[in-house]
């Protein structure tokens, strides 16, 4: 068990302004005049081991901070250029690989509707998704990497939110379900008019029963990756 001090530390550190001594009792359960003397102690203590960080007496409370020697290291650190947040269609992207993974580009593309190339590179370089081999049809899978895994707290994939937890309008729903079936059905490789999705009906057919060769050319000729299936956008 941590002893006094360490707790008030703990609290500090969660803090972004300074905390009265009032505060910090009660949040401990002790007398005020006891906490003032545990955290006049934690600052002495700080400076005796010539710590990193300092505690100071400000405003009215009592708050952590870095050294007044690391100010310059402090300041070249903090003056470099921070990495942009992600864009909607970087965000779309990387949610499509991590729930759908291994995923190829056009796959992603049926899903959102647009080309996905320049997202999909983005993710790349920022190491949140990696290649994992090629489709049947000769297009890059992606995955998620471990990157990815410590960037939003998860031990495994298995700790990736439940979609069923969301709740969209009516709306966006359907128009999201016909999306994914229409990718699902490319992904087989299953025309809509042979394997019609549910809720939907084949469209007849004059040249019925009549088998058909098989789209492409011929044997031993690798397949491509089928065309893009029609898709509607979110509104």
């Amino acid at each position: 068990m941590i002893e006094l001090a360490g707790t008030l530390e703990a609290l500090l550190f969660l803090a972004p302004d300074p905390l009265p001594a009032a505060a910090l009792a009660d949040a401990v359960g002790i007398e005020e005049d006891e906490a003032v003397e545990a955290l006049q102690a934690l600052a002495a203590s700080l400076d005796a081991d010539a710590r990193g960080l300092v505690l100071r007496e400000l405003s009215g409370g009592w708050q952590l901070s870095s050294h007044p020697e690391a100010e310059d290291a402090a300041r070249r650190l903090l003056a470099k250029p921070r990495t942009p947040p992600l864009t909607p269609a970087q965000a779309e992207t990387l949610a499509i690989v991590a729930y759908l993974q291994p995923v190829s580009r056009p796959e992603i593309a049926r899903i959102r509707g647009v080309n996905a190339e320049s997202a999909a590179q983005t993710l790349i370089e920022r190491g949140v998704i990696e290649e994992a081999g090629r489709s049947q049809f000769g297009a890059v899978l992606y995955r998620t990497t471990d990157l990815f895994l410590r960037l939003f707290g998860l031990t495994d994939l298995s700790g990736l939110p439940d979609v069923t937890a969301w709740d969209p309008t009516p709306e966006v729903a359907a128009s999201i379900r016909e999306r994914l079936l229409r990718a699902g059905e490319a992904r087989l490789g299953v025309p809509a008019a042979a394997a019609p999705a549910e809720g939907r009906e084949a469209e007849p057919s004059s040249d019925a029963g009549v088998a058909e060769a098989p789209a492409g050319g011929h044997e031993g000729e690798e397949a491509a990756e089928p065309p893009p299936a029609p898709v509607i956008p979110i509104a």
